[in-house]
């Protein structure tokens, strides 16, 4: 194959595939064995067989392709200029009309800190474990500031561990002020902010603890938590924006296509899973156990491809309501990006798997969403015993208290808070049934939201009952009293 070919190639291309490739010794064959990273017609990184030895291949093709292929080498470079570790470039080149690549060591048994710290994740915040994973890249992004270099795309993926060594990835990336000296505090402040708007709010009490791993490496500047907290909110703010964007959008992580007769999107690592549950929903829903039928929707648990799932039917129910509903964005698709929402938020939901909208020339009648389903029991059922008494599970309580702190914090109204919205799951409170939930610019806004959310979540309970008391006295009255 030529390297130009490539960029019609897809996002799967048959492997191996066979390029040939030069250095200054001459052309040579790179057996391309698989693949890591696609950006279709553009980016394709995969492991490979060059000149007898293993290599990372990273193969830039297209319009942009020999702008990406100098930012690439020039990242690399930089890197490599300043002493810090980074893989052994073998081999590059750039050809017009045919695309660019680089050849790097491949780094056998290499573990990512992104890796590392999926393995981690749920362990209690800051663990011993949690802290190990980001005391190693926060030395190591406080070497890149002390030789004036700064990584752009930061985050835990470009930090690789081999046989104790840690190696910065990815030159793309990489960025300098004035190479060999510090880096300005600002420029500090904002690279830091990228990386701590990264990890999950549990974790932002310790990020003054945290940040004495970076200045172990890099003490040059007084770093006020004020001004970096802002870059955090400022970063955060972003990459939510962003993410909301994504989940409609052809992109890594998830699959979508939209055109006149309808509207799918699935998270790409189950289309392959979700693509016949999207075929048969109807039937599966006929076959499975159904929790709501007719009316606006129906809801049922499904069995499909050996594991549960729950899947939401959006109904038409006469002319008048198709009136109502073809011109706007279904109820499906408000719950898909809602439930994206909480799930990048760290706010418990079942996952959302898939949603398709069906359309006749762009107008929307019929649509499906199907999430994962949740077989804990909801709060009605859980808290049952305890009405009377109120002596329900402190850590329940404590869950509760958290999930409505992150509510308040995120000034997310859920719409329906009734007590069979609200499922006991792996420790943790997880809301379904999205359908009106929203995430308020303003406190203005949500503070009455807020009160008739707490209100109706009251309601599920006797007013006179010790259960309704205990709950009463510890959710926050209004946003103001929240901590």
């Amino acid at each position: 194959m030529r390297l130009s070919e490539l960029k019609s190639a897809g996002r799967q291309p048959h492997l191996p595939l066979s390029l040939t490739l030069a250095d200054a010794a001459g052309p040579a064959e790179l057996q391309l064995l698989s693949l890591l990273r696609v950006l279709p017609g553009q980016r394709y990184v995969g492991a490979g067989v060059w000149r007898g030895r293993p290599v990372l291949a990273k193969l830039l093709v297209g319009g942009k392709a020999a702008r990406h292929f100098q930012r690439e080498r020039d990242g690399v470079r930089l890197l490599a200029a300043q002493g810090l570790t980074t893989p052994q470039l073998l081999a590059d080149g750039l050809k017009e009309g045919e695309g660019g690549w680089l050849l790097f060591d491949f780094l056998e048994g290499a573990e990512s800190l992104g890796d590392a710290w999926n393995k981690v994740e749920h362990l209690p915040a800051l663990a011993d474990e949690q802290t190990a994973v980001l005391a190693d890249a926060l030395g190591a992004i406080g070497q890149m500031h002390r030789k004036g270099l700064w990584q752009e795309d930061l985050h835990l993926d470009n930090l690789l561990h081999q046989r104790g060594r840690l190696y910065l990835i990815d030159g793309a990336g990489i960025c300098s002020e004035t190479p060999g000296q510090p880096l300005s505090r600002q420029k500090v402040l904002e690279n830091l902010g990228v990386f701590f708007a990264q990890l999950p709010k549990s974790l932002e009490p310790f990020t003054e603890e945290l940040l004495v791993y970076y200045l172990l490496s890099n003490g040059e500047h007084a770093l006020p938590m004020e001004a970096l907290q802002k870059q955090i909110d400022k970063v955060r703010r972003w990459r939510l924006k962003d993410f909301l964007i994504k989940v409609g959008r052809e992109c890594t992580l998830f699959s979508v296509q939209r055109g006149p007769f309808g509207l799918q999107a699935i998270r790409r690592e189950e289309e392959a899973a979700m693509l016949p549950v999207l075929e048969q929903a109807d039937a599966l829903l006929d076959q499975g156990h159904l929790y709501k039928t007719g009316g606006a929707a129906s809801v049922g648990k499904v069995e499909a491809g050996g594991r549960t799932l729950v899947i939401k039917r959006y109904n038409i129910k006469g002319f008048a309501h198709w009136l109502k509903r073809f011109w706007r964005p279904s109820r499906a698709w408000h719950s898909w990006r809602e439930g994206n929402r909480l799930a990048f938020l760290g706010i418990a939901t079942p996952t959302p798997l898939a949603v398709l909208e069906k359309r006749f020339l762009w107008l929307r009648s019929r649509a499906y969403l199907v999430t994962e389903h949740l077989p804990g029991p909801d709060i009605i059922e859980r808290f049952a015993p305890h009405v009377e008494s109120g002596e329900a599970p402190e850590a329940e309580l404590a869950a509760l208290d958290q999930l409505f702190a992150e509510l308040i914090r995120e000034r997310i109204s859920h719409g329906d808070f009734k007590g069979h919205n609200l499922f006991w799951q792996e420790d943790r409170w997880a809301l379904i049934d999205l359908d009106a939930m929203c995430q308020h610019g303003s406190a203005g806004s949500f503070a009455p939201a807020y009160a008739r959310d707490r209100a109706r979540f009251m309601r599920n309970w006797p007013e006179q009952s010790a259960l309704y008391q205990v709950i009463d006295q510890r959710l926050p009255k209004d946003i103001s009293s929240a901590n």
